[in-house]
Formats: structure tokens, C-alpha cells, sequence
């Protein structure tokens, strides 16, 4: 298991509120049809109706957003304030005064907080929980709202036997950086991606284009998915055989997995628990 982000770097816990609050400027109806589709490939779900969903970090709120469109009662929470704010914009957008939409600040660390949320169908927490500074206390707590016969749906970084050191180097540049150094370096890295996955898209056959859309990409933006990435602290990683394991050995069933073939990035996971 990864060790814990070395707290002597005092990186500081990089703001994802910030960052995505400038992709709801971007959000259109193609983006949240992209992440619908997401959330029907990974649970194999038609729609949500009569499901209850707790997003756990919900960042922008897209997937909030696209789990109540689906049908689900959905609960949101976030640690960082700034994204509550960006779930509640949606929320307010698309579904004002709704009660089957609730957001608020919360912590994944905190057991009680967890527990105090009653149980869910769907619990999905995508690409946050190696951001908490303790990654498996993390795997373990999101388990608590989770209903008996329920699907577990999370994303975690994949660990790297070289790269792994090198992001974490970045992620402490750029967190210890004043702001003027961090949108430059925000920028060089989206050009470096820009160029690689151009010219992958050109090779493939595919319209480069589609990517800042939000296709194939849940329906996310390209640069604010590059500054998170760059940006996310505290960071830690673990393998698929890792993940797979822990959950094994707590009962759970894996029913879907989609890598990233070793590369950086998040592996995702859905696995179901037995119903009693």
C-alpha cells in the first residue's frame, strides 16, 4: 500500500472549487449527455429511477447533475467549499428547489459525518479519494453509506514504478508556485498533452476536436481535467491488484474495471456488495 503524501513539503492542499468553477462556463447539454453515457457504461444501468446516489466529492457537480437526470435521488457533498458552491450552481440551473438534490460541505475522512448519511444504491467517488491524504482509510470509510445489494463506483491514480515520484514532484512545484507560475506551468502541460493526443487522434483516425467537447471524456473539460491532474495534492496511488484486493477482502465483487493501461492517470472500479 502507498505511503501518505510527506506533510513536510507543505504543498498545500490544492483548491479543485477553483479550478472548477470555470468549467461551469463550458458546460453545455453535449457535455452532461457524455457524462450520462459514463454513468450508463460503468454501472450498465438504463437510467437511475428509484436509486438513491451519493456523489462523494462531487467537484463541479456534473455527475450530481447527471445522476438526477438519470432518475436518482441524489446526495452531494464535497470538502473543499468552493465546490459545494459549483454543485449547488447546477443544482440551482437545472433542477431549483429540487428535494431529491441535497449538497453540502463534508469530509470522506470523517466516519461519523459518512454514517450520519444514511445508505445508498450508488456510491461514486471519482478521482478524489487520493486526494484526502489518506487513501485507504478513504477506501474503507466510503463503504460505510453504502446499501446492502449496492454499487461501489470509484476512480483511483494508478500507480507508476518511475512516474508516480515525478507527478508527485510536479504537484508540489506547482502547489508551492505564486499564482503566475502555476498558469504558465498549467499551460505548457496543456500544450504537451494538446500535442500528444492531437496527433494520437490524427493517427487513429478520430476528429481531435471531439476531446474538448467532452467526448469520450465524460463530458469534461480538457484543460480543467490537465490543471486538476497537475494540481491535485495530496496524491497517492495504487495498483488495480491493490484496489481489487482491499474490496475482496471486505467481501465485494468487481463487476466492471476500465485502466489506463499503465499510463498516469485513474483506474476506474465499480463493485458490488452482496446483498444480506
Amino acid at each position: 500500500m502507498d505511503e501518505q503524501p510527506n506533510a513536510s513539503t507543505k504543498a498545500r492542499h490544492f483548491e479543485f472549487g477553483r479550478n472548477w468553477r470555470g468549467f461551469l462556463t463550458v458546460l453545455n447539454d453535449e457535455r452532461i449527455v457524455e457524462a450520462e453515457k459514463s454513468l450508463h457504461t460503468m454501472l450498465a444501468v438504463k437510467d437511475l429511477k428509484g436509486k438513491s446516489f451519493l456523489d462523494a466529492g462531487s467537484g463541479s457537480g456534473l455527475f450530481s447533475l447527471a445522476a438526477r437526470r438519470l432518475g436518482a435521488r441524489v446526495h452531494s457533498f464535497e470538502y473543499d467549499a468552493e465546490a459545494v458552491e459549483c454543485t449547488k450552481e447546477l443544482r440551482r440551473r437545472y433542477f431549483p428547489d429540487d428535494d431529491n438534490w441535497t449538497a453540502e460541505q463534508g469530509d470522506v475522512l470523517d466516519g461519523a459525518y459518512l454514517k450520519s448519511l444514511g445508505k445508498f444504491d450508488v456510491v461514486y467517488s471519482w478521482g478524489v479519494l487520493h486526494h484526502t491524504g489518506a487513501l485507504w482509510k478513504a477506501l474503507e470509510n466510503i463503504l460505510l453509506p453504502l446499501a446492502d445489494g449496492g454499487t461501489l463506483y470509484i476512480s483511483i491514480g494508478n500507480r507508476q514504478p518511475f512516474m508516480t515520484a515525478f507527478w508527485r514532484a510536479v504537484k508540489r512545484f506547482y502547489n508551492l508556485s505564486p499564482r503566475p507560475v502555476k498558469l504558465l506551468t498549467a499551460f505548457g502541460f496543456y500544450l504537451f498533452f494538446v500535442t500528444g493526443t492531437f496527433l494520437a487522434d490524427v493517427v487513429r483516425g478520430r476528429n481531435p476536436l471531439d476531446r474538448h467537447r467532452g467526448r469520450g471524456r465524460r463530458g469534461m473539460s480538457m484543460y480543467r481535467n490537465v490543471v486538476d491532474w497537475i494540481g491535485g495534492w495530496p496524491f497517492e496511488v495504487a495498483s488495480p491488484d491493490e484496489v481489487f484486493r482491499f474490496y475482496r477482502d471486505r467481501g465485494l465483487t468487481l463487476s466492471e474495471l476500465k485502466t489506463v493501461a499503465g499510463r498516469h492517470g485513474c483506474n476506474e472500479y465499480v463493485f458490488r456488495k452482496p446483498s444480506l
